[in-house]
């Protein structure tokens, strides 16, 4: 199975000229919009405050749980949404006797007093150096090696004939019109040639192209010296927790942001951004807090770390808690559908990236799950989201995005998504990680204003909320084309909208 992190490869698809984001059409603030106002399929954020949240509504502060790669605390738009324990102070004391020390803005589990990790393997490597892997997982792991391997020497050659083709033109940073009349010496040069006339027909920035190129083959070089390297693991001169203990719980540094937090701002950015600040971007919820959970390293994260990270935001108010990661094999479930559980006893809506491999849910595995391993039943607060784009024809549906007739609950817009990134910057970037923190800013505007519905409730509304498309959709199912109805490949058949929910919530309440 496919198992490329989220983000890696939806650029690696873009490269290689698979799939193309129509940047042309696209509207600033897009996921945001009104489908009959604006032409586009956003969630009508905008139509909302416009008509629904007045200033004079009332409203409570909701907590969000962000659990990520880090977060940006410092960041222009959002510094000001971060959450603060005010019982904690930066004094290297617990003053709240929670537990966790200096806990001022959240937790970094993959962090302790050496420092923080940034990098860890595929959890396939860490189940290889444990000596718990089948015949058909070792068959896998060494596919995954020998393709990671053919990719990189792709973009290394993909680069070099890229470089020879900008010398050859003599600029830098060739126009579309260069490489138009741009004659190729041979074969591979001619591929390289039509990728990027492709690309640069939507997206006609060389240099932005050029840096996805080397974002690749970092990436790949990356997966061959961490993911895939069993010698490698930096879990014991790191953190220094007891890595086989997935009941303990204190550990960890309070480093919210950490080495890599791109992935964390840009989620919470799509979430909470300060909408009337004049700078930057327009998150969704408008009176929310965000808590940073720092969980997930470049590689698979751990079960320990997310089951620890899922009771922290549970226990520290938090009432909508946004979980953008994903991997293949979950060994140690049993700690996390356990607080799950917890977090349903204290009435937490969780909502759960569906994932980037265009795989069907319903067949492959995407942990975590709602469902829990000792049969039990499911988690009923509990929300997977699918990506959607902003036109609405049959390419709806992400063609990255993972679906599941029963296992996906709705869509969202996940494609071309402009949101924060570390710096007081922004970029844009696509995938379910990218869906789902709408969904959360959704649900958070829900519970700021209608307090009294629970969770569950909210669920329901979103789900009853959704809009759903007359024509259907296409997705790629093991390698087919299939032309079916959004009820088809997920349970509530549409994509989520604001406006409607809030209509409906106001019925509810």
């Amino acid at each position: 199975m496919n198992r490329i992190k989220p983000m890696n490869k939806i650029v690696l698809l873009a490269l290689t000229g698979l799939i193309f984001f129509n940047a042309k059409a696209q509207k600033p603030n897009w996921q945001n919009l009104d489908l009959q106002k604006d032409s586009v399929f956003g969630i009508s954020t905008e139509k909302a405050y416009d008509e629904i949240l007045t200033p004079k509504k009332k409203f409570r502060t909701v907590i969000v749980g962000v659990i990520d790669s880090g977060v940006d605390t410092a960041h222009e738009d959002l510094k000001e949404v971060i959450w603060t324990n005010s019982k904690e102070d930066y004094d290297g004391i617990d003053d709240d006797a929670d537990g966790y020390i200096d806990d001022v803005h959240g937790w970094d589990f993959i962090g302790g007093a050496h420092g923080d990790i940034e990098y860890e393997n595929l959890e396939i490597t860490r189940l290889l150096r444990a000596g718990k892997v089948n015949s058909d997982m070792i068959s896998e792991f060494n596919a995954e090696q020998s393709r990671n391997i053919d990719f990189l020497q792709y973009y290394l050659n993909f680069r070099n004939s890229l470089d020879t083709i900008c010398l050859r033109i003599g600029k830098d940073t060739p126009s579309l019109a260069d490489f138009e009349a741009y004659a190729p010496l041979n074969q591979q040069e001619q591929l390289v040639r039509m990728k990027v006339i492709l690309n640069l027909e939507e997206l006609p920035d060389f240099a932005k192209y050029k840096q996805r190129v080397r974002d690749a083959i970092e990436h790949f070089h990356a997966v061959g010296i961490y993911h895939l390297n069993p010698a490698f693991n930096p879990r014991p001169s790191i953190v220094g927790d007891d890595s086989a203990n997935v009941n303990e719980r204190f550990y960890g540094n309070s480093d919210v942001e950490g080495p890599s937090a791109l992935h964390g701002t840009h989620v919470s950015g799509i979430i909470a951004a300060v909408r009337d600040n004049g700078v930057g971007i327009q998150g969704i919820a408008n009176h929310v807090r965000i808590m940073s959970i720092r969980t997930v390293p470049d590689g698979d994260e751990r079960d320990k770390d997310v089951a620890n990270a899922i009771r922290f935001a549970a226990e520290h108010g938090c009432k909508v808690v946004n979980m953008s990661f994903g991997k293949a094999y979950s060994p140690d479930k049993k700690v996390v559908d356990e607080a799950v559980k917890y977090a349903m006893s204290k009435d937490v809506l969780l909502i759960h990236a569906a994932g980037n491999d265009g795989d069907n849910l319903d067949r492959e595995k995407n942990f975590p799950t709602r469902i829990y391993a000792d049969s039990s039943g499911s988690a009923n607060a509990w929300i997977e989201v699918g990506a959607s784009g902003w036109i609405n024809d049959s390419t709806l549906v992400a063609r990255f995005s993972n679906f599941g007739q029963h296992s996906v609950d709705i869509f969202a817009p996940g494609v071309n998504i402009y949101s924060s990134i570390p710096g007081s910057k922004y970029t844009t970037e696509s995938g379910t990680s990218m869906a789902a923190p709408v969904v959360t800013g959704l649900a958070a505007l829900i519970r700021e204003y209608y307090p009294k519905l629970s969770a569950v409730q909210v669920k329901q509304i979103i789900m009853q909320s959704v809009v759903k498309p007359e024509h259907n959709i296409i997705v790629m199912d093991h390698g087919k084309k299939r032309v079916v109805p959004m009820s088809a490949i997920c349970v509530s058949g549409g994509v989520v909208n604001l406006y409607n929910a809030l209509l409906l919530a106001e019925k509810m309440k």
